[in-house]
């Protein structure tokens, strides 16, 4: 396998593994505690206490909807110019559509997880306040 394919698949993986570790670290505790799971966020937090400074400096773990963004314009942008012009997976090539659609899959799944804890982080508290 020569360089011009390789690159690509790379950066795949890397945007797979990107969304992937958004969905675990930054926005499913917000949505265990939006199913009312709370009690799950509680031993989690007392087994890995460091996961409190995260929420302390949530601005910067929010940045990661940057990634996701990007993730965006690679997979449906992106990877699609790279595999016409550098032609590394044939029509209807297997590997290639399943990774694909993976790939899309856990996108998707994580933007859902990233906008519950965006909305769960700072816009749930100021709507219960006005409604009160």
């Amino acid at each position: 396998m020569d360089a011009a394919t390789q690159k690509p698949r790379v950066f795949a993986y890397f945007s797979l593994f990107t969304s992937f570790s958004t969905l675990l670290c930054c926005a499913l505790p917000s949505l265990l505690v939006l199913f009312g799971l709370g009690a799950t966020v509680a031993s989690v937090l007392s087994e890995a206490p460091w996961l409190v400074s995260l929420s302390r400096h949530k601005g910067w773990v929010f940045i990661v909807g940057a990634l996701i963004a990007a993730n965006f314009v690679y997979v449906y942008r992106v990877a699609p110019s790279l595999r016409q012009n550098l032609e590394t997976c044939a029509i209807g090539d297997s590997p290639c559509a399943s990774a694909d659609r993976v790939s899309r899959a856990v996108l998707w799944i994580s933007t859902a997880i990233y906008c519950v804890g965006f909305f769960t982080a700072y816009m749930l508290e100021p709507l219960l306040v006005r409604f009160g």
